[in-house]
């Protein structure tokens, strides 16, 4: 694995079988990771049954021209920037194999030892149009393949074949020449480029480095760290231009024209009339602006469902067993600490806290994710399979497009009601890293499950159960204005994030239909696990860190119970019958470290409405927003076993008073925190995931700072618009 002439790179478009092709070679040794600096994911592995063959898949794209990070990250790996490359495996689409040759064109230019893999042949045989493998060889020049990726036919032969190129490398070349102006051309080109690229090249690959950097756009994200001499491309591109010549259509006619040529002998678009006639009539129905839009709906509302409803029981089992182990090793902790005395008890006292509540807390509520994202996940999988995911993206387009999204987006957003965090995850579908990001950016604001227990909780204790006059219930009516706002605003929260820091011109609405297709079983297992893996090993340790740091600022410092309550409250509490534990956990908490940041942070959030136990509410909900619930229950006294009905909670938040005897919580108070909910970043596993998926902190920072201050302003105008609307 360590000799760099070993390494196999595949390359082919989007819906060739490719990476169902390097699974089947590669088997369980593949794993996924994030190219360096970037959100795009390749993956490595090492081909079975081979002598130390390093296989690596890298994004599938249609061209080599790197117009975005997938494209970039697809020439760097073909090209050997990063890594030297032994062969380059070029994935062709046997039933419709006229498509697939410029990207093989392209490829061949570059004068790298290459292999063709014609894939997907036996879909090519049911629909009566098998290419010859040995006459395409013979045309492009490099050996051919007929394989299956997804029944394995094929694979020692294509095994054999990389294996002879390894031994005994071949340069491709391309099966045409460029004309005499457009090779000069090229070559001045290759000038603009970096020296390291061009040592040792011969002329054909300086030629096509040249090609390449004539079609790359000069203001393109994906080039920005390359040290390219752009002058002297605009002075080629000038002087063509002089002359009355264009050279992107030149550089594209020519390898079309090859392709033209040949094109009579190979298999088109379509197999048979009879099975273009069916996917047709499907088509008709799945892609009517109604009908579609409808079983769109219904695709959408099933994987709704999964994820808010259907997914409990598996979310419940977990918290559950992580419940009931926290109970057993405090337990054994307790009866540790009540045989010991002095600091050796504090101590065990302390590190069983610190276990149970920490440790095991903060694992349990990283696989507390795992059903969520693994549903979504099996979802996104059997829909892209299948073939469906292209066309509903292609129905929902013309919509996003509105709000400078692409129809791929729909699907991420639309989990973000159940989860931001398997959401953001799925913005994986989306081809383009501007896109992806600016969907990551607003997906915390649509209105997650974890914000309806907050919101449950404050209309339950604060709103009217019926708007007087009208028979309309004001909580529900509450209810419904939070979930449209937030789906307004987040649909303003793209527009003005693409105009503004994620500026960018439009993605291109080409979106090509693959073939209906059953879903590979291996793939699909293989999508859910990476994601899972994924999860767990990266953002789950962001995720168990953070926790255990708010635990710390929950929990210090320690007092001694007889610290905390004095004398006179004691007597009284236990006149009355109030639970003495609860009112010293309250009492704790007011005095730790969160509940200090409470206080300090009042001033910064009366002019909400709020006062110091509100913050720390605030506080306490960045691990999960509805721990807000439980960190009211504790702040006043009446102990975390609650739940947004508790109707003790609900009347001792009404009897709440500042100092001069106006009541705390009032409905206005409760629609400003309701708002601020809505628009905060307080979700340490969102920050996590989005850390894990954009590869820096730059932004879960910014999104954590535009959030937050759209929420305190947001919820200010609430506030103090309200009172002087007299309704404060």
């Amino acid at each position: 694995m360590s000799a760099p002439a070993r390494r196999v790179v595949f390359v082919g478009n989007p819906n060739t079988g490719k990476s169902t092709l390097f699974n089947a070679v590669t088997g369980a040794s593949a794993h996924v990771s994030n190219v360096s600096g970037t959100t795009v994911s390749r993956s490595r592995g090492a081909w079975r049954g081979a002598d130390a063959i390093e296989c690596v898949d890298v994004p599938g794209t249609y061209s080599l021209a790197a117009h975005s990070a997938d494209e970039r990250v697809a020439f760097d790996a073909a090209l050997g920037a990063d890594e030297p490359v032994g062969v380059l495996l070029v994935v062709l689409d046997a039933p419709r194999l006229a498509r697939s040759l410029y990207l093989a064109l392209q490829v061949l230019e570059l004068g790298t030892p290459v292999v063709c893999a014609l894939n997907l042949i036996d879909e090519a045989r049911q629909r009566g149009r098998v290419p010859d493998a040995g006459e395409l060889s013979e045309l492009l020049g490099v050996p051919v393949v007929a394989v299956s990726g997804r029944t394995g036919e094929g694979l020692d032969a294509l095994r054999s074949a990389v294996e002879a190129q390894l031994s005994s490398p071949s340069p491709s070349r391309p099966p045409y020449e460029l004309s005499e102006a457009l090779a000069s051309d090229a070559e001045r080109a290759a000038e603009a480029l970096p020296g390291h690229w061009l040592d040792g090249a011969s002329r054909q690959r300086r030629r096509a480095l040249g090609l390449w950097a004539l079609l790359c756009d000069e203001d393109v994200e994906a080039l920005a760290d390359l040290p390219i001499d752009h002058r002297i491309l605009a002075s080629v591109r000038d002087t063509a231009a002089t002359h009355g010549r264009d050279l992107m259509a030149e550089v594209v006619g020519t390898r079309y024209a090859w392709i033209d040529g040949h094109a009579a002998g190979l298999p088109g678009p379509a197999s048979s009339a009879a099975d273009h006639a069916t996917q047709d009539r499907v088509d008709a129905v799945l892609m009517h602006p109604l009908w579609g839009s409808l079983v769109f709906a219904a695709v959408m509302f099933v994987v709704f469902q999964t994820l808010f409803s259907w997914s409990g029981p598996l979310v419940d089992g977990i918290d559950g067993l992580f419940g009931w182990l926290g109970e057993v090793v405090a337990g054994g902790f307790a009866q540790a600490e009540s045989s010991l005395s002095g600091g050796m008890a504090s101590a065990v006292g302390f590190l069983g806290d610190l276990v149970v509540e920490g440790l095991i807390g903060g694992v349990g509520s990283v696989l507390v994710f795992v059903p969520q994202i693994g549903l979504l996940f099996l979802f996104i999988a059997l829909l892209e399979d299948s073939g469906y995911l292209a066309r509903a993206a292609h129905l929902m387009d013309r919509i996003l497009r509105l709000a400078g999204l692409p129809g791929q987006a729909f699907v991420p957003l639309l989990s973000g009601y159940a989860c931001a965090v398997p959401a953001i995850m799925a913005t994986r579908t989306l081809p383009r890293h501007r896109d992806r990001l600016l969907t990551m950016l607003v997906i915390p604001l649509t209105s997650c499950s974890a914000r309806l227990p907050v919101y449950t909780l404050l209309v339950a204790a604060l709103f009217p159960a019926a708007v007087p006059g009208l028979p309309v219930s004001a909580q529900a009516l509450a209810l419904f204005v939070m979930y449209a706002l937030a789906t307004v605003v987040s649909v303003l929260a793209a527009i003005v994030l693409g105009r503004t820091a994620l500026r960018g011109a439009a993605s291109p609405a080409l979106l090509e239909l693959p073939p209906y297709r059953w879903p590979h079983p291996p793939n699909v297992w293989r999508s859910v696990k990476n994601a899972l893996e994924a999860f767990v090993t990266e953002a789950g340790q962001v995720i168990l860190v953070a926790t255990v740091v708010l635990w710390g600022l929950l929990s210090f410092p320690q007092y001694e119970p007889e610290e905390l309550l004095p004398a006179d409250v004691v007597a009284e509490a236990r006149a009355s019958g109030a639970d003495l534990e609860v009112l010293a956990q309250g009492e704790a908490l007011r005095r730790s470290y969160a509940g200090m940041l409470g206080q300090a942070m009042e001033p910064a959030i009366a002019p909400l409405g709020y006062d110091w136990k509100i913050g720390i509410g605030l506080l306490g909900s960045f691990a999960a927003r509805e721990v807000f619930v439980a960190t009211m229950g504790l702040v006043y006294g009446i102990g975390d076993e609650v739940d947004e009905q508790s109707a003790p909670l609900h009347e001792r938040m009404r009897a709440e008073t500042h100092a001069d005897g106006r009541p705390v919580y009032t409905p206005l108070t409760g629609a400003s925190l309701m708002v601020f909910f809505a628009f905060a970043m307080q979700c340490l596993s969102t920050l996590a995931v989005l850390r894990r998926e954009t590869h820096t902190w730059r932004w879960p920072a910014f999104a954590t700072a535009y959030m937050m201050a759209l929420a305190w302003l947001s919820a200010f105008v609430v506030y103090q618009g309200g009172r002087l609307l007299g309704f404060g």
